[in-house]
């Protein structure tokens, strides 16, 4: 269940809510580390929950593969076996169909996929994907969808849409007999838009989304190559055909730029490698702007990764020169303390905008953050 509990002044764009899963409660906007194979890489459930995480996302088709859904049923589903307590979203797979070393050929039954482990090849249903979700035991599912990549011909994006318009309905109808039939407990299910950046097919594919009866709705196919000012273009056309009732969520986009100027235009979730893939390889997030700690520069500097961060990293007193020395030696240790930075770094940018869509001044303080970030980053 979701509920809006503020909308910034009239314009019902940014907006604070609260999503209501099994396992607790979810405060919008929210970012979502990616846990994919079940795990966030480098970082332990209790430093999740000590940054502030209410929510994960992992890959329900990775998870099929391996370690297998007899095994985590057999340790009592997905948050048993993570030892997450707290509520779980799993994508479908169709993000992999944008991968050559998964992807293998589509049809209108599903997508064939093939193994990266043992390259063995396996069709995925729309039918098979709620069921596997079903299974593992989380609390938001995605439906399956036809993910094109960015610059694909318009015909082949038209088919993509119809195709995830088309698995979205089997998708629904394959949650209803599984409720017919007793299975509990059973996950809210999300549709997912696609069309590119066609706003046409968008439009297309939203009014016909919109029809069906999903809890939420992602927003697929973006953040995928296709330069800024047109993603912030689709998402401005779309959103507003999304009921203003139930999440809308920003599949893969994780930058603190994307997620406040997504903010603005009325999305609720997020999730991305974003902050955590940057972090192993040295980017780390700062009010000042993004920097590369790998620098020769930061060898030298005894000053912390931020000013005024009460990450644990921080707080601990580990310096720049320290992270530095640690990831220019490919140190487990500097990976987890760039990791949880970041995190953290993300967890209370948006708990900020939580407060400041609810007392009004959302959009000063966008301007003010995003000026200050942005004369710093990438140095």
């Amino acid at each position: 269940m979701f509920k809006i509990i503020n909308e910034l002044n009239s314009n019902k764009t940014a907006r604070v809510g609260v999503l209501k899963t099994l396992h607790g409660s979810i405060q919008t906007p929210a970012f979502m580390p990616v846990a994919t194979k079940g795990y966030v890489k480098t970082v332990t459930p209790d430093e999740l929950i000590a940054i502030g995480t209410e929510v994960v996302i992992a890959n329900s088709f990775l998870l099929y593969l391996r370690p297998g859904l007899d095994i985590i049923k057999a340790s009592g589903g997905l948050h048993e076996f993570m030892k997450w307590p707290r509520s779980i979203f799993t994508d479908s797979g169709g993000y992999q169909m944008i991968r050559p070393d998964f992807y293998a050929k589509v049809n209108d039954s599903g997508i064939i996929f093939r193994s990266p482990f043992d390259g063995e090849k396996h069709l995925f249903t729309p039918e098979d994907c709620v069921s596997t979700q079903v299974e593992l035991g989380v609390d938001v599912a995605m439906v399956l969808d036809h993910c094109m990549k960015f610059g694909s011909p318009k015909d082949t994006v038209k088919v993509a849409v119809e195709q995830t318009s088309a698995w979205a309905k089997r998708s629904l109808e394959k949650l209803s007999a599984l409720r017919e039939v007793g299975a509990n407990p059973l996950p809210q299910l999300f549709g997912i838009t696609q069309g590119g950046i066609d706003l046409k097919l968008r439009a297309w594919s939203a009014q016909t989304l919109t029809q069906m009866d999903f809890a939420g709705f992602g927003i697929g196919g973006l953040s995928i190559g296709e330069p800024k000012d047109a993603m912030y273009k689709v998402l401005s056309h779309q959103v507003p055909m999304l009921p203003e009732n139930k999440p809308r969520y920003l599949m893969g986009v994780g930058s603190p730029e994307d997620l406040l100027e997504s903010i603005a235009l009325g999305v609720d979730i997020f999730d991305s490698v974003f902050p955590t893939r940057n972090a192993r390889h040295g980017t780390i997030h700062t009010t000042k702007g993004d920097i590369n700690i790998n620098r020769a520069p930061y060898s030298k500097q005894s000053t912390l990764l931020d000013d005024g961060c009460g990450c644990y990293t921080c707080t601990s007193g580990f310096t720049r020169a320290y992270i530095n020395h640690l990831l220019r030696n490919y140190s487990i240790l500097g990976m987890r303390l760039a990791t949880i930075h970041n995190l953290h770094f993300l967890q209370q940018l948006l708990s900020s905008v939580r407060a400041r869509i609810s007392d009004g001044t959302f959009f000063e303080f966008k301007s003010e953050f995003l000026n200050k970030y942005r004369k710093g980053k990438n140095k």
